[in-house]
């Protein structure tokens, strides 16, 4: 059980006059929110002062842009919206980069901010930041309330809004005097969205599609997670037999022991997958996006391959690529709809798990005595079993974590994929925990990533989140330091973190236990040790600097291009 540190004040006074501020924390209740991630300041105070008495659980984090992370993954793990506070100014900013990551990734979120009075805006106030203005290319809508009696119908639309068609942040700000002004309480009106139609024609045009191919593909994405959709994803590709290529947020959509699965494709994807894409006839494209790190050079991806794509989203549908057959809509319906029958594709099949058996992973042909990341990461996963979930920070352990972890669903992997932030890692780990008291989370960190929010330590200490790290320390930016080394004639700039401070030290010193592996033999002690850890634990693993993530794709190179290591 996570304790959370009381709020200092007995009872929401009843009779006490309702205001602005009153209102917010009554229309979150409302809305069924169990935790806000926030940071108070001068401008968000009046809601801080209503919140002691509330229902609610506030996380006091010690950055605003860790509130943001950590709403991000609790939304993730839920599929709810997550919901962050901060004050005006600064602490406004220092969201900005999470709700990016929120926008990148269709992640719902609720982020709300202070702002100085209104009579005082445009006047360059203390901590005065137009964040409505900052923030409109990466929020779904965004609000300045004027009126106190507007808040229960506008945050009932922020919620809707958020996790409604493609999921994104969305953003209300509220100035101080709205915060304190009297206001009439009024009753949140939930709304339901109408059941959209099947597009009956195109999908017995993809169905006909399907029959007709011999060499056909799955290429799944984050969007069958959003759509709350992997029991209809799983009917499907067991009941075609269709080979399943996957996206970095599409992990997890199939069932760890799915025999057509030929993992990751693109930049850092195994050459069974990427290989399947070239070679395909028709890819049949479900909740993704043509993004370029999963294509490569896009004029020469899938040469050979019709595309059948389905997305929530009509504006991604020929976006990047042309749709031969285009179903916008909720995959949760479209993809038990898709039934093209019997399929004689036994050949094509064989080729595949022929191909993904062939390069496979040799765990065991690492060399020397230290410890192999892709090793120890899969031995991990396999250890915390389909209670797993890993928050990834960004860098090579985010690619080794992949390649090589075991995940039962797609919740079970939480990363930064299209905005790529270093720091997501810790955060999230705290909001997945929170909102999956009972799983396995782990955060997978490099050293790198870990010092950009380091100071959320202190947040897991006085929660006790019993969150696990795994921080594997290269002693420098390990993906910056691959590139430079294959692409830019080995002029090693700026990526040298040997002068690292002691990690086990520094987490201990927060009050968090913390222990050290550096050898190949510690490690299964190690990972037990981690796991049973009863509350927060980190484990600070040394590994090779010179060791790079294969296979890769160079940039701007077709997926067929893909070079390895020795």
């Amino acid at each position: 059980m996570n304790a959370v540190v009381p709020i200092i004040r007995d009872d929401l006074d009843a009779a006490a006059p309702m205001t602005g501020a009153r209102l917010v924390v009554r229309s979150l209740e409302q809305l069924g929110v169990d935790y806000v991630f926030g940071y108070p300041g001068g401008a968000i105070m009046p809601v801080y002062d209503a919140l002691p008495g509330s229902s609610l659980k506030h996380i006091l984090v010690r950055h605003e842009q860790g509130a943001a992370f950590a709403a991000d993954a609790y939304a993730r793990v839920t599929g709810k919206p997550g919901v962050c506070m901060a004050t005006s100014g600064p602490g406004a900013t220092n969201l900005v980069t999470g709700i990016a990551n929120a926008a990148m990734d269709s992640v719902p979120m609720v982020c709300i901010t202070g702002n100085v009075a209104t009579t005082l805006m445009g006047t360059d106030a203390f901590q005065e930041v137009d964040i409505l203005g900052v923030t409109l290319p990466i929020v779904k809508h965004s609000w300045v309330v004027r009126d106190p009696a507007e808040i229960p119908a506008i945050f009932e639309e922020a919620f809707h809004l958020a996790a409604s068609g493609r999921p994104g942040p969305v953003l209300i700000d509220l100035p101080k005097d709205v915060q304190v002004a009297a206001a009439e309480a009024a009753p949140i009106r939930m709304r339901r969205d109408p059941k959209a139609r099947l597009d009956v024609t195109a999908i017995r045009r993809a169905a006909q599609m399907i029959r007709e191919a011999q060499r056909p593909l799955i290429y799944v994405g984050g969007g069958v997670r959003i759509a709350n959709a992997i029991a209809e994803f799983r009917t499907f590709t067991e009941r075609t037999g269709i080979p399943v290529v996957s996206t970095l947020q599409g992990l997890g959509a199939c069932a760890p022991d799915c025999p057509g699965f030929l993992g990751m494709m693109g930049m850092h994807g195994s050459r069974a997958a990427n290989e399947a894409v070239q070679a395909s006839d028709l890819l049949i494209v479900l909740g993704a996006r043509f993004d370029d790190r999963a294509t490569g050079k896009l004029v020469e991806f899938a040469p050979h391959a019709r595309v059948i794509h389905a997305d929530i989203d009509p504006a991604e549908i020929s976006k990047l690529r042309h749709a031969h057959a285009s179903i916008a809509g909720d995959l949760k319906a479209i993809i038990p709809a898709l039934d093209p029958g019997t399929l004689a594709i036994d050949p094509w099949m064989i080729r595949c798990t022929t191909h993904a058996m062939r390069h496979r992973f040799h765990y065991e042909d690492a060399p020397g005595k230290g410890v192999f990341a892709p090793a120890l990461l899969r031995a991990l996963s396999e250890a915390a079993g389909d209670a797993f979930v890993a928050a990834c920070d960004v860098g090579q352990h985010q690619m080794w974590a992949a390649q090589h972890c075991r995940f039962a669903a797609p919740h079970a992997h939480l990363t930064s994929g299209g905005l790529g932030a270093m720091g997501y890692g810790l955060p999230a780990g705290m909001g997945a925990k929170l909102a999956r008291p009972d799983a396995h989370v782990v955060t997978i960190s490099g050293d790198g990533s870990f010092m950009m929010n380091i100071q959320e330590l202190a947040t897991l200490k006085r929660y006790n989140i019993a969150l696990k790290i795994l921080l594997l320390d290269n002693s420098s930016l390990g993906l910056v330091r691959q590139w430079q080394e294959l692409f830019f004639e080995q002029n090693y700039s700026e990526i040298d973190l040997s002068d690292n401070p002691d990690f086990v030290a520094v987490a201990q010193a927060f009050g968090i236990e913390a222990f050290r592996i550096s050898r190949r033999e510690e490690v299964s002690a190690g990972i037990t040790r981690l796991l049973a850890a009863p509350g927060p634990c980190l484990a600070h693993v040394l590994i090779n600097p010179k060791e790079n993530v294969w296979p890769l794709v160079p940039p701007g190179k077709s997926n067929s291009d893909m070079i390895e290591g020795a």
